[in-house]
């Protein structure tokens, strides 16, 4: 008779007490190996420990649990032997995969404390009790946690971690380091001056101004290095320096016990500059989009530019907001004839100055880097609110003289409706766009869903974000969607990004081409990398 190789699993959640002689890994393992000696008589036969020390129960990412699984994959192991259930998983999902994959490999599993085994019915109700009961711990012990912190901030309690750069740590509490904290004022006061996150990350290196070192528990040396570009923007946006502590999960802001090395006033001028200096920014540096920074929703958030490449390897430009886009080229064509309309329309009603300078743009036979030009210049804003564009074109004199042409001047005067309002005349121009063009899975073009064991959690990702499209496509109100599907704005726009991924890419995901868990794809959908 073939013998039954065992294979033991150990874990344990923290990494603390594992530097110990003798630690629970240790305590584990020898119970197990006891328990496998003890079967000899069924030809039991101890094979290999896989221990995976400091790490959660929660996630199946544990190299021992991937490399037992690879190993049950060759036939190195017949059957798996535990201390306790949620030694292997507390999560029902991922133990319920798992017991699927042993049986695929005709491998069993036991636990020694609690006398089961998955080769009988029995053992696979009992197993399945007791793990709901050990997934329901954790969720309680997550939700105690939650809250504690959630409480501890609402006091101005600091809550750990690595300590920002001004500040060290004495007793669990932020003390300022004068040092650091004159560094710190530096910066933002050099920002002030500079308007730019690059040159102030230049102006800090040249001046030896680095990011925090600090000693961990185990004696590690970790930081003292330049301050990279993104660390420069969490710094900028420390709200630790002014005296307050953040809770994120909530972004609700309590006044700190520790003591702010900033001035009010200066944090506040930073951030000021900081949202100003964004809001000029061309996101895409070198997009053909003619209104890149001049286009908004009715909620008054710009759209950005992005763009798609296909196989063709041309790319496709788009307008954007967070899960809503346009096609470029169509909203440029309509910019552009709306202004070649409106350059030859009656104008009499307009100051007289303003009608010469307007008369004497010729947007015809012109390089399109001088009409992109006039039209950021002309353009004030444009908003797209429910299949309407309204263009809010300027009348200033200042902006419109370096486009007329003195040797031309439109005889034209044809009639337009627009209306004049402070220094804007505003036009409306209904329009049918195709939204979202070939950006969206289409279900009925693309394939048929099936749910497996495998990806029944990204069919219900999609069938949600689909719907939550299509009621987007149709009202254009978020905040109403999100009253109405009860749902939270976080969970409504990422939702929203999932509706736009390749649908290529989707297709291979279905067909389990492509393996990846649901949260690793919502973290690619909000990176738009697929």
């Amino acid at each position: 008779m073939p013998k039954i190789k065992c294979a033991v699993y150990v874990r344990k959640s923290t990494e603390h007490g594992l530097e110990q002689e003798f630690n629970s890994l240790d305590n584990q393992e020898q119970a197990c190996r006891a328990y496998i000696a003890s079967q000899s008589f069924n030809d039991w036969e101890y094979y290999k420990t896989y221990a995976d020390g400091g790490i959660s129960g929660g996630t199946m990412e544990r190299p021992a649990l991937k490399q037992m699984l690879d190993d049950m994959a060759h036939g190195l192991v017949n059957t798996v032997v535990v201390y306790k259930v949620d030694r292997l998983s507390r999560s029902i999902l991922d133990f319920h995969n798992m017991m699927r994959y042993f049986d695929r490999h005709n491998a069993n599993f036991v636990s020694i404390t609690q006398s089961f085994d998955t080769s009988t019915s029995m053992g696979k109700l009992t197993l399945n009790m007791l793990l709901s009961f050990a997934q329901f711990e954790r969720e309680v012990s997550s939700e105690r946690v939650r809250d504690k912190i959630r409480a501890s901030k609402a006091k101005g309690l600091w809550m750990g971690g690595n300590p920002p750069l001004g500040y060290d740590v004495a007793n669990k509490k932020l003390i300022p380091n004068t040092v650091e904290a004159a560094h710190v004022r530096t910066l933002f006061e050099k920002y002030l001056e500079l308007q730019s996150v690059n040159a102030l990350t230049e102006y800090a290196a040249a001046h030896n101004i680095y990011a925090k070192r600090w000693t961990t528990a185990k004696g590690i040396t970790k930081g003292g290095r330049p301050i990279a570009k993104m660390s420069m923007h969490r710094i900028l946006r420390d709200r630790t320096y002014i005296g307050q502590i953040v809770n994120k999960t909530d972004n609700t802001v309590a006044l700190g016990e520790h003591q702010a090395i900033l001035p009010a006033e200066l944090f506040e001028r930073v951030q000021v500059a900081l949202r100003n200096n964004a809001n000029n920014k061309s996101e895409t540096h070198g997009s053909p989009n003619l209104l890149t920074g001049k286009l908004f929703n009715h909620n008054g958030v710009r759209f950005t530019n992005q763009r798609t490449c296909g196989k063709s390897k041309t790319n496709t430009h788009y307008y954007a907001t967070r899960g809503f886009y346009l096609p470029a080229p169509q909203v440029d064509e309509i910019a552009i004839k709306t202004i070649t309309q409106f350059l030859y329309a009656d104008l009499s009603a307009l100051p007289a100055a303003v009608v010469d300078a307007l008369k004497r743009i010729n947007i015809q036979n012109t390089p399109y880097a001088e009409n992109k030009a006039l039209i950021q210049s002309l353009v004030d804003i444009v908003i797209y609110s429910q299949e309407k564009l309204i263009f809010y074109l300027t009348s200033d004199i200042a902006k419109l003289q370096p486009f007329a042409k003195d040797n031309f001047i439109s005889q034209k005067s044809e009639p337009m409706e627009f209306t004049i309002s402070d220094n804007h005349i505003i036009i409306t121009v209904s329009i049918v766009l195709r939204k979202y063009v070939n950006t969206v899975f289409d279900k009925t073009k693309n394939g048929v869903l099936t749910i497996t064991d495998n990806n029944h959690l990204i069919v219900k990702a999609f069938a949600t974000a689909w719907r939550y499209r299509e009621l987007y496509e149709e009202c254009g109100d978020a905040d109403t969607i999100i009253a109405s599907e009860h749902t939270s704005p976080r969970q409504f726009y990422r939702h929203l990004d999932l509706a736009y991924i390749n649908p290529e890419k989707i297709n291979q995901i279905l067909s389990g081409k492509l393996r990846i868990n649901v949260n690793d794809l919502f973290k690619i959908a909000h990176g738009n990398q697929l």
